[in-house]
């Protein structure tokens, strides 16, 4: 469901993929500063791992990450000015990006052990 102050209305699949894009940009080795003040490059993605995919210290699952892999959310994110993207290569989070409150880490993201 999304979050009650989603000011933009990002439907539920662009919530999902903003916050794995949030979690990614703040990982040294998928992500670079820049190339603006306060925004991150995504460089590298993850891999799947079953039916599931490793991010850092999260799980995510199969199902909450299509659009990480969707050309079109990456354009939508895009366009309402959270992003920049070069698909598939690479996506830049703007600084409104980068601190749009998504609302559903504690659905997508899964902490703890395998």
């Amino acid at each position: 469901m999304p979050p009650k102050n989603n000011p933009l209305k990002l439907n539920p699949l662009q919530l999902r993929t903003l916050t794995i894009l949030q979690l990614l940009a703040n990982l040294p080795a998928a992500a670079t500063a820049g190339p603006g003040p306060g925004e991150r490059t995504i460089h590298q993605f993850p891999s799947a791992h079953g039916d599931h995919y490793h991010i850092g210290d999260s799980t995510v699952m199969g199902k909450d990450i299509t659009g990480l892999f969707n050309e079109k959310v990456w354009h939508a994110l895009e366009r309402k000015g959270l992003a920049r993207s070069d698909w598939p290569h690479r996506m830049t989070l703007t600084v409104e990006g980068m601190s749009y409150v998504t609302g559903v880490a504690d659905e997508v993201l899964h902490r703890g052990g395998h």
